[in-house]
């Protein structure tokens, strides 16, 4: 699991990632928790995940200005 702190634009993230497929993984929403996204990845390397995520978000024109964080949930 991954969790994404972002204050603004969550719903444009959630379904953002919901949609994509990079290198065979996916992201599936699980739940919020105040400004924290949690998502389930199909990869065990969760680095990685967070890492696309994170691209994923940054590529819109959205997400280009937005500050936020993408980590493994440990």
């Amino acid at each position: 699991m991954i969790e994404i702190t972002l204050p603004m634009q969550q719903d444009k993230a959630i379904e953002l990632l919901n949609a994509h497929q990079e290198d065979g993984i996916t992201f599936t929403f699980k739940e919020k928790k105040g400004i924290k996204l949690y998502f389930e990845t199909t990869t065990e390397d969760l680095d990685q995940a967070a890492k696309i995520a994170k691209a994923a978000i940054k590529a819109q024109p959205w997400g280009a200005v937005l500050y936020f964080q993408a980590a493994p949930v440990k």
